[in-house]
C-alpha cells in the first residue's frame, strides 16, 4: 500500500476518533502529496524515495517552526507543531540513533577513501543517498565532521 492510501486510511481513523493533532498532520501530508502529483514533470505519481524526500520536509519544516516558536514564547504553536512532527514522523523509515549513524558514516568515509575534512563533500554526497530517510542532512553532516576531524 502507497503512502497516500496509508495516510488515507489514518485519516479516516483520527476522523472518527476526533483527534484534531492527527487531523492536522496528516491533512499536511495529503496537501503536500497532492501538490507534488500535480507538480509540472511529476507525471501524477511519486515513487517511495519521492515520498521519504516529501516525508522528510514536512518534518524540517515543522522543526524549523518550532525553534522559532519555542524562541518566541509560543508555547501553544509549539505543542502543535510537536503533534504534527509526531504524526508525519510515522511514515518515515526507523531513524537511526547516534552509535549506528556514527557507525554507518565511518562505513562510507571508509569506503570513499575520506581522510580529512576537505572531503566532507565526497562524504556528504555518498552519505545522503545511502543514508536517505534514515537521518537528517544535519545530522549527517555533524559526525562526518567529527569523524573526519579526528
Amino acid at each position: 500500500m502507497g503512502l497516500e492510501q496509508k495516510v488515507m486510511a489514518e485519516l479516516k481513523t483520527a476522523m472518527l476518533a476526533k483527534d484534531e493533532a492527527a487531523l492536522r498532520g496528516l491533512r499536511a501530508i495529503k496537501a503536500a502529496i497532492i501538490v507534488a502529483k500535480t507538480a509540472e514533470g511529476a507525471g501524477g505519481e511519486l515513487k517511495e524515495d519521492d515520498e521519504t524526500k516529501l516525508l522528510q520536509k514536512l518534518v524540517k519544516q515543522r522543526k524549523d517552526s518550532l525553534t522559532i516558536y519555542r524562541e518566541q514564547k509560543r508555547d501553544d504553536l509549539a505543542r502543535k507543531e510537536e503533534e504534527e512532527i509526531t504524526v508525519i514522523e510515522k511514515f518515515l523509515p526507523a531513524q537511526l540513533d547516534g552509535e549506528a549513524l556514527k557507525a554507518a558514516v565511518a562505513k562510507i568515509i571508509a569506503e570513499t577513501g575520506a581522510a580529512s575534512p576537505a572531503d566532507l563533500g565526497k562524504v556528504m554526497g555518498a552519505a545522503t543517498k545511502q543514508l536517505a530517510g534514515q537521518a537528517d542532512g544535519k545530522a549527517i553532516s555533524a559526525v562526518a565532521k567529527e569523524l573526519l576531524s579526528k
